[in-house]
């Protein structure tokens, strides 16, 4: 067996359970993959087209650390507009992905040995990302109740030791679609005032919920004496996936540090990818808006075809597109989800890849056309009943 290089810290690093799964049905046509969380449409023609011009007019060299000025400003007037804030562009850094968003907002305070609390299940690239910086992964148990997924504030700010460094809070959650209500964020916010703690904030699913336009913000309830960075992404709400565009928010004071991690993480981002951004924001909202309805409709559906068979439980998602569910008498998610892919031929991510907290559930991306997923819940019918 070969040993895994590295750093002690990178060789314990566990791999993605999702991606495991999914590679062993590579060459498999006839699986319906709803293990990873992106939209099934393809980026808008519209967007494309504003990339293409612009390869087309030679914008293929160097570009600065933060973003070209032009995306910077639009989505601070994006941000703007949604929240009714005031963000210029000395608070906005452009990233290639909400991924390395993360990693830049991490790098820039997360200490060797310092604490990170994160409400879990929860995407695993977020406490990974900390953990190869050094830092102590604390998870705080989203529970279901009343038919919804909650986080017990009491117990989060309870469980931040002395030594802890940043609140990661993902929200609109991926995989559970449990979302904090502007109150939340409130008592949130005060509790890293008391403490001295940054938030960290990923919002990449802030346009992708069920009964408002856009979910409740850390962005309108932050001052420039905060200690925070949001996280966000153009790849779910316009989908973008396959771009890797994001950006950070953050307090002008930060700005600086941004710009020099991120000359010596990326250097800059393609232009003619931040000018599709740019088209996107512009020209996107119908998009967005259509999307919305869309999902919601998706969403609707998987319910009501999870709420004929007694053995499955799915506190309804507020937000993002995931059905994160539990069948009776499973234990361990992994080996079910490997049952579904091969008995009925459709690909869902094992909860156990969200943390242990996510065990014994799986989850299943429902942005997809409605005949495909009809096709997967009937498929799955007879070994979920």
């Amino acid at each position: 067996m070969t040993m895994r290089a590295g750093r002690p810290t990178v060789r314990t690093l566990q791999p993605s359970l999702i991606r495991k799964l999914s590679n062993s049905a590579i060459g498999k046509t006839d699986v319906i993959p709803l293990w990873f969380g992106e939209p099934d449409k393809p980026t808008p023609e519209f967007i494309r087209q504003a990339a293409k011009d612009a390869i087309d007019e030679g914008q293929t060299f160097y570009q600065p650390n933060l973003g070209i000025v032009e995306l910077r400003d639009a989505l601070a007037e994006y941000q703007n507009g949604l929240y009714d804030t005031a963000f210029t562009v000395e608070n906005i850094g452009v990233t290639p992905s909400g991924m390395t968003a993360l990693a830049i907002a991490l790098q820039c305070v997360v200490e060797e040995g310092s604490a990170v609390v994160v409400p879990s299940p929860v995407w695993p690239n977020l406490p990974a990302a900390a953990e190869i910086l050094g830092g102590k992964i604390i998870r705080v148990s989203l529970r279901p109740r009343c038919g919804a997924w909650r986080l017990d504030l009491d117990e989060l700010f309870d469980t931040c030791p002395a030594n802890t460094g940043a609140l990661l809070i993902n929200s609109p959650n991926n995989p559970t679609g449990w979302m904090l209500e502007d109150e939340e964020q409130l008592k949130i916010i005060d509790f890293c005032r008391e403490r001295d703690i940054w938030l960290i904030a990923d919002e990449v699913y802030s346009r992708i919920v069920y009964d408002r336009d856009r979910a409740p913000s850390f962005a309108d309830k932050v001052t420039e004496e905060d200690k925070y960075l949001i996280v966000n992404s153009f790849s779910k709400s316009w989908a973008m996936t396959g771009w890797r565009l994001g950006w950070l928010t953050a307090p002008k004071s930060l700005i600086d540090t941004l710009e020099s991690i991120s000359e010596f993480n990326f250097s800059c981002i393609f232009a003619p990818t931040q000018i599709a951004g740019i088209t996107a924001l512009r020209e996107g909202e119908s998009f967005v808006r259509a999307s919305m309805a869309r999902y919601r409709a998706a969403r609707d559906m998987v319910a009501d075809r999870f709420a004929e068979l007694p053995r499955v439980t799915l506190p309804l998602p507020s937000a993002a597109f995931y059905a994160f569910f539990s069948v009776e008498g499973v234990t361990d998610s992994y080996a079910f989800a490997e049952r579904v892919l091969h008995e009925c031929g459709v690909g869902l991510a094992p909860g156990a890849a969200f943390g242990p907290q996510g065990e014994g559930y799986l989850r299943l991306c429902f942005a997809a056309e409605p005949p495909l997923l009809d096709r997967a819940l009937t498929q799955m019918c007879s070994l979920l009943a």
